[in-house]
This record gives C-alpha cells, structure tokens and sequence, in this order.
C-alpha cells in the first residue's frame, strides 16, 4: 500500500517533495510544459508527462537518456503487470516501443491499443531526447493510472548494455543495471489548457503503433500443458518443492527409512548438485555463480531461467530456492517470534530441540571467509559509533537472539568456507546417500491427485527436456508434503480443488485446467492466500567519506584480480560474504497505541537507492517484522500465475506510526554524527527538512522486502468451517484441514527474521 492521495497537496504546498518526486519543467525549445522526474543515474535520465486540462487517454511524454544502452519508464510503477516503454538510440535514430510482463523474466511486446507518435527528436554525443504523444496509454489489459488524479506512482530504467537487435524495436533487452527505481507523478500539476496548442505545433507525426496480433498481453504459463498417465514412481512421502523446508524435511522422512521422492520445478544451482551456471573466470574451480557469496545479486542483473515465471514478484525456482539465491543472512530467532506468532505446541520452549539439532548442522557465522576477517565494513565502522553515542549496545547478534531492542552488531550468514551453505550443503548431501531417497528436477506438480480427502498422488509435468511428465503414487498410509513457497504452495492447493470458492471458480473457468478439474461437489473450501505478509520495506540513505562501494556487480565478469585469487586459492576476500555488502544489522522495538511490540530489523549495506548515485553511500533497510498486523491477499489468475491482489504493506494505522518511530530513532542516532574521522554522516533520504512523518507519507518506493509469508496459516480455528475466506488452512499437525494426509510447511510466517 502506498500512502499518497490525502497529503500529497499538503506535501506539496509546503515545498516538501523530495526527490523521488516530480518538479515543474518546462522545455525552452517547444514550450511544452510539463511535471518532471529526474535522477543523475548513469549521466542523467529524465521523464516528464503532460496532460490536457480535462484528462482523457492520452499524454505528452517527454523522455531523456543515455545514448549508450536503453532507458524506460513503466506507467504502473513496477515492472510486473504494467505498461512500459522502452527506447534507444541506434545509428543516430531513436528506436521506441511498448513492452509488458507479469513476471520476472524478460518483458516482451505489448500487443495492446497504445501508441506512441514523435513530436521531437534529438540525439546528441551523450543523450537522446524523445517527444511523443502517447494514446491508449493510461490503461492496459493487467493495470492503469488515473490521469484525472492528483497523484501517480510510475518507474524508471536504465540499462548501458547492448541492445541485442538494436535496429529491431521488439529486441531482447539487457537487464537494467545501471539504476531502476519509482517516483511520484504529481498529475495535478501537470494538466495544461495549451495542451491541445502543443499537439498543433508539432511537425508532422510519425505513429508506432502497437502491431495487431492475435497473441495474448499475458505469457505467464504454457498455452498447453503436458499430460500422460505414465506411472513414474510411488513413495511413502512425495515432497514438493526443493527450498529450505523441502530439503529438510525430505532429509529427516528418508533419514527414517521411508521411500522419498522429492520434486523441484527448477535446475540445480550449486555446483555439487549439478549446477552448471557460472561466469567464465569460474570455469574449472567447481564453482557456479550460486557457490560464491559475493556473486548473490546476480539475480537482480540476470535471473533467465532461475526466477519463476509465473510469479508476479521474484521468487527463485531453482533448487535450494532462496537459500540458493539470496543473501545468506541467517540469524537465532528470540523466544517471542515463536511465543507471540505460534499456536499451543509451537512456542519456543516446544522448539529447542529441534533448534538445536538445525544450527548444530547449520552454524552461522558473522566471519564468512576462510581467514577470519570481515571485508567491506566501512559502513559498520561508520554508523557504529554514531549508535553507540546515542545509545544503542553493540552485540554479537546470534549470542544474545533475545537482545532485539536498541542493539547493533555484524551480520550473521549461513555461509561455510567461504561458500554458500544452508540446506544444499547439509540436508541435502545426507538424504543423496540415501537409496530410499529420489530428487526429480525440472518438473512442475499440477495437481495434487485425491479422492476425496484422501491424497493419492501427484500430477507433474516438464518444465524443461530433462523433466519429468506422469503421475507419482502415494503408498498406502503415505502424505503429500507441500514445500513450494508461499505463492508455490497456494498454486497447487488452488488447482487442487483447495482454497476460496472465488480462486477455485478462477481455475474452473480457465483453458488450462478448468476442463480436468475435480468436480466442485468436492471442493473444499480453505482460507490459502489469505493472511499474507511481508516485511514492509522502506530505505534511508546516508554519505559519508569514508564509506567504499565495492563493485559486486563487476566481479561477475570481471573481478578485481587480487580479489579473484584471494577468493580462488582460500575462499577469503570480499567475495567470500554477500554482494552488496552487508556487513550490519541493528534491531529497535516500537509499541504501539494497541499495546502490541512491534519488532524492527534494519540492514546497512555500502550502495545507493532512492535515485542517490555515487560511491560514498548507504543504503539503510528497515523491516516491519513480528507484531505486524497488516495482512495481504494472493491470487490465481486465468492464466493460473500467481499475484498479489491485496498489498500487505502497512495498511494499519499502528503499523505506520511504528515505522516513523523507528525512522525518528536512527535519524536521531545518525543526523550530523562527526565522530568519525575526515567527515560527518550526511542523510540524503529523507530530504532535507523533511520530518520521519512526512517522509513516509510521501514514500512511493515500492515496499516489498520480498519476503512473502503466511499462505497456509497454522492454528486451530478450522477454516474450512468458516467459509474459506478466514481462519486457518492447516492444523497443529500442519496438515491441510480438510484432507487427511496433506501436510504444508507454510504456516504463520510471522518472525522477525
């Protein structure tokens, strides 16, 4: 949820709006006028709209970049279900098209009614300046904006890399690593009576309209799905889904000696389960990109075939699944994540064991390299201080997990020799040894196969040449075990007849699965998709001199060399921990007016954001965590991939005040701190002169921490007795009410970390 429409003008009246907002513009050569977004990102990138007094369909947009590589800008704000145009410069001619995506992959031609006609053109050694009147562009088959608003959040893009087809304006398009981000479009001053007059004085126009196809908006999913009736395999437990929960759970079911067959949609990632994507100074070291800490963000510059494609967020469908493609941080959760969150049987004191015998695999460490040290700390010896005059205490995180209040301290990963770790290098290594043990990949689970309450088995089909297509029978007394994620597992439910009428009609009516689909007589009717969350996110940024960016991008291809042989020959250096940079973590408690504690997790890493460029900065992450009442909502759509459909982002009163607290506390600790040598810590975000509470008001960064929770909530309050739309999808036992042997580990998802 973005807080926007009240205050806007209130922001704007006091010259409040900072600089993820758009300013007065006009353009001296054509005299349009005109509300304008720009950031200093590589060279310089400007996006500007104009509306006619009594808005309609259409605008004047005004859109300024790099010559080198491609600018965009998305109508919707993200890059999922959104208009986007894109543009570049090839052979001294600028090439424009229209593109859209409902997922993480590459956004490929809008077949839509929008059209973009030049007005004015210009390229010169640095920059393209493009002016266009843009029809049909306000609405699209998957969103809109409202021009008749006062307010709208749209996004920006750039990429310096090479066009692959640059004379082609449908070519591939290189992944936009030289900035992104979302900025507020203040419509209201953007509405002109000269509107028309501008249109007029153009010269005459060049139209690219959108190409008439029969091809649908919407490429999430096949357009037909694989089927056979070949028996594959049976088992005593069929695991679906190859991430953390997956992974531990096939571990300790085989460890018993039952038949285990587990099931993972996507390749495999590290190198010692077959993996085989790595960067070309890895080849010979037994090493993919996934193995080496300080290449995590690769994700982010390239996630072709690692991130799922029927997920309007990024999610990674490889094995290992997110411990395979983020961070690594991996902390000891307090007593109170357990204690608050969980149901009788599931508190902290029930939990020990269990806890013990997962770190005693699993240890952390806040010294991810082979030598000892931590690399790229500049920002933990920047803002420490500055805590610790302000009173914060400095600890070691995962010695005192219940010290969440006011305490700093170095980031803890789950790395182990200077490489990833996690699940994929123990759990996983264990149960291969195993003869009862079965790990298919590339296989995509359909359905979950039942009569009546009673799961049977499982549908699969591949997802790739090497998957795998049938069904998988249960033996007798077996169960289905559901590990595929948030969005994952509520997939299969929903095309398992499992989940609120209104999701279930969604699959009933749609051409893939809607004529095989089991009769509604027995449909049963769960709250899956409800009681969503995610860590509401949102980002300060602070310069200093002292603070360093290292280049984790870079290293991808070409790693410093130094670092390159550090890493190679003893798995130290900077590569040996976690691109960005991440090198501290810090913790704060707010209670709320409702009496609830409202737990804060903040992450510090040496990078801007919020269209701050340069080396000198940091980015600083709070995450809302345990105490959080906003909920969200997922969804299946006719296409059956996967969205969000009710945002789950501080959409509480008491959540929004907790995190304007927690932004005050850190402000008050940082603002003007000079402790340190050669330099002052200067905050850039939240602009100068703005207050915590405005700040947030005015915040249109998207939210997302991307660390989706709660799909199959845990407790006692039958949900199935409550009309699908409330309660709890599985019991204390974690299985799915209303089956008798379907089990899901998704439960509450409430903790902290």
């Amino acid at each position: 949820m973005l807080w926007l429409s009240p205050l806007l003008a209130f922001t704007t009246l006091l010259g409040l709006v900072s600089a993820q907002s758009s300013n007065a513009f006009t353009d001296s050569k054509t005299g349009i006028q005109y509300q304008q977004y720009y950031t200093p990102s590589a060279g310089g990138y400007s996006f500007s709209i104009s509306l006619p007094l009594s808005p309609t369909n259409e605008f004047i947009g005004r859109l300024v970049g790099p010559v080198t590589g491609w600018s965009g800008v998305s109508f919707g704000g993200g890059m999922t279900n959104s208009l986007l145009f894109v543009s570049w410069v090839n052979n001294g001619e600028i090439i424009h098209g229209f593109r859209t995506i409902d997922s993480y992959v590459d956004p490929l031609p809008y077949t839509g009614a929008a059209t973009a006609t030049e007005m004015y053109k210009n390229v010169n050694t640095t920059h393209f300046e493009l002016t266009f009147r843009c029809q049909n562009c306000t609405s699209w088959g998957t969103g809109s904006f409202d021009p008749t608003g006062d307010f709208s959040v749209m996004g920006w893009a750039i990429s310096l890399d090479t066009i692959t087809d640059p004379s082609n304006k449908d070519s591939v398009i290189p992944y936009h690593n030289n900035g992104m981000g979302q900025y507020g479009m203040v419509l209201a001053s953007a509405k002109f009576s000269q509107y028309q007059t501008w249109l007029d004085a153009a010269p005459k126009p060049t139209t690219t309209a959108v190409p008439t196809s029969t091809t649908t908006t919407t490429t999430t999913g096949p357009t037909a799905i694989p089927t056979s009736t070949t028996i594959l395999g049976t088992a005593d437990y069929l695991v679906i889904g190859g991430g953390a929960g997956g992974l531990v759970a096939a571990d300790k079911l085989s460890e018993s000696g039952a038949s285990v067959i587990l099931i993972e949609r996507g390749p495999p990632a590290t190198y010692a389960h077959g993996g085989r994507i790595f960067p070309s100074w890895l080849s010979g070291k037994s090493l993919t990109r996934f193995d080496v800490p300080g290449l995590c963000n690769e994700i982010w510059h390239n996630s072709t075939g690692i991130s799922c494609d029927d997920v309007d967020r990024m999610q990674g469908c490889v094995l290992g699944g997110g411990t395979a493609v983020n961070a690594g941080m991996f902390y000891y959760p307090p007593d109170r994540d357990w204690d608050y969150n969980f149901p009788t049987g599931w508190k902290a004191a029930d939990i020990v064991a269990a806890k013990g015998r997962m770190f005693s695999r699993i240890p952390p460490t806040d010294h991810p390299g082979n030598d000892g040290k931590r690399y790229v700390q500049e920002t933990y010896d920047v803002l420490g201080p500055a805590l610790k005059k302000a009173g914060w205490s400095e600890v070691t995180v995962n010695s005192v997990p219940n010290q969440k209040n006011k305490t700093f301290g170095h980031s803890p990963f789950m790395f182990s020799n200077g490489e990833r770790g996690g699940p994929l290098a123990t759990y996983l290594v264990t149960a291969k040894k195993r003869s009862n043990f079965k790990l298919v990949m590339n296989t995509m689970v359909r359905r979950i196969r039942r009569d009546g309450s009673v799961a049977t088995g499982i549908e699969v089909y591949a997802t790739t040449a090497d998957g795998k297509t049938g069904i998988y029978k249960l033996n007798p007394g077996g169960r289905i075990i559901l590990s595929a994620g948030t969005f994952g597992t509520a997939k299969i439910l929903f095309r398992s007849a499992i989940g609120p009428k209104d999701m279930l009609d969604v699959v009933k009516s749609s051409q893939l699965d809607g004529p095989s689909m089991l009769n509604s007589t027995w449909w049963i009717l769960s709250p899956v998709g409800y009681n969503i969350l995610d860590h509401t996110n949102t980002d300060l940024v602070v310069s200093h001199p002292n603070v360093k960016a290292y280049d984790y991008y870079g290293a991808y291809d070409s790693p410093i060399p130094a670092d390159r042989d550090n890493y190679l020959n003893s798995r130290s250096g900077p590569l040996s921990t976690a691109a960005p940079g991440i090198p501290m973590v810090l913790y704060d408690q707010i209670t709320g007016s409702d009496g609830i504690v409202r737990q804060i997790q903040w992450t510090a890493r040496a990078e801007g954001s919020l269209g701050e460029t340069g080396n000198t900065l940091v980015t600083i992450s709070q995450y809302l965590g345990t105490g959080i009442t906003s909920r969200g909502r997922i969804a299946i759509k006719s296409n059956l991939g996967m969205t969000v459909s009710v945002d789950p982002w501080a959409n509480t009163a008491e959540d929004k005040a907790a995190i304007v607290k927690g932004i005050d506390n850190i402000l008050t600790a940082l603002r003007g701190w000079g402790g340190n040598a050669n330099g002052t810590i200067t905050v850039l975000q939240p602009g100068k002169g703005l207050t915590a509470q405005q700040y947030v008001d005015a915040y249109v960064q998207g939210r997302t921490a991307n660390h989706w929770l709660g799909s199959a909530k845990m407790g006692t309050d039958d949900g199935t007795k409550l009309g699908g739309t409330s309660g709890s999808v599985v019991d204390t036992n974690v299985r799915v009410y209303g089956t008798a042997n379907i089990v899901s580990d998704l439960c509450r998802g409430e903790a902290e970390d």
